[in-house]
């Protein structure tokens, strides 16, 4: 005799018991979403929350295109005065 493993034993569950909620299905609270001032940074963090909806096969070039565009909004920056 076999015994098939209980598939609800595997979930997480919260402290009460319940199921917990999948943090990845839960939307980004606009108070925990993180924001710079500078559109440019702000439209390519936006854009890597929304990895969250995309499959994870398309995470790498999001992340690639992430990191080009904040190179080159930060190439743009003018340097600072050392006062």
């Amino acid at each position: 005799m076999t015994l098939e493993p209980d598939p609800g034993a595997l979930e997480d569950h919260d402290d009460l018991g319940e199921p917990a909620s999948d943090p990845a299905s839960d939307p980004v609270p606009d108070e925990e979403r993180v924001r710079t001032g500078e559109e440019r940074v702000d439209s390519v963090v936006a854009a890597i929350e929304q990895l969250r909806d995309r499959p994870v096969d398309e995470h790498v070039a999001a992340f690639e295109q992430a990191h080009d565009e904040l190179r080159r909004a930060l190439d743009d920056v003018p340097p600072q005065d050392p006062a």
